[in-house]
């Protein structure tokens, strides 16, 4: 058969921004590769984003492994934001980002195995914990970092100098990335939605998988899937 197979991969994200980041920057891009995502934000009784936990998200990650039996379910959280998650408790201090992400993607595939092994989550599910907030990508090019936000080249590389890459940058209450932001920003607030999501799409995400190795890595994982139902 001369048809290209696609899969469709739900991606089940902390708040808005990493919502609107998916549908309107990583789904284009990938859309092209024959890899369809949509964003769904996990379910928060009343609740304001940045107080991930497992108990709820793994509603939605059963919900949707239960939907269809073809879909890919996967998740776009960041590590800093995660109050309770398989994993957390048992991190080894002085972790690496690699080494943290590698053990969090560990203990929550046997979580979710142990869920929902009946639903194929073993090859269904892919999970993918960020070391940061979404706005950590956008430190992957500092010369359209800089240019949109109006500051000195300098000043961003600076903080590349000082972590390494973006997925490295310290997550300190003045450090972390979106305080970064912050502070270049006028009036004191990033406009993550909108200026965020901008910025972003200028970058590209060929970009943001060259600078930041676990995105790509995540993105690989993807690309792998529809691999093999290319080959299957």
């Amino acid at each position: 058969r001369a048809m290209s197979k696609f899969i469709e991969v739900i991606a089940i994200v902390e708040g808005k921004t990493e919502q609107v980041f998916i549908e309107m920057v990583l789904a284009p891009y990938l859309a092209m590769k024959n890899i369809f995502v949509s964003a769904t934000q996990i379910t928060k009784p009343g609740q304001k984003g940045g107080d991930v936990r497992f108990v709820r998200a793994k509603q939605d990650i059963g919900n949707h492994l239960k939907q269809r039996g073809d879909t890919f379910v996967t998740t776009f959280i960041d590590y800093y934001g995660t109050k309770e998650w398989p994993g957390l408790d048992t991190l080894a201090p002085a972790q690496t980002p690699a080494q943290i992400s590698e053990h969090l993607h560990q203990a929550t595939k046997q979580a979710v195995n142990e869920l929902f092994g009946g639903h194929r989550s073993e090859e269904r599910f892919i999970p993918y914990v960020a070391m940061h907030e979404f706005e950590a990508l956008l430190f992957s090019d500092s010369e359209v970092l800089s240019t949109e936000m109006n500051i000195g080249l300098d000043v961003v590389e600076a903080v590349l100098t000082e972590c390494g890459e973006p997925e490295y940058i310290n997550n300190g209450p003045e450090t972390a990335p979106s305080k970064r932001l912050d502070k270049w920003a006028p009036y004191g607030k990033f406009a993550k939605t909108t200026t965020g999501i901008a910025i972003a799409q200028r970058i590209s995400i060929q970009k943001m998988r060259e600078m930041c190795p676990l995105f790509n890595g995540w993105l690989e994982q993807l690309e792998t899937k529809l691999e093999e139902q290319n080959e299957a």
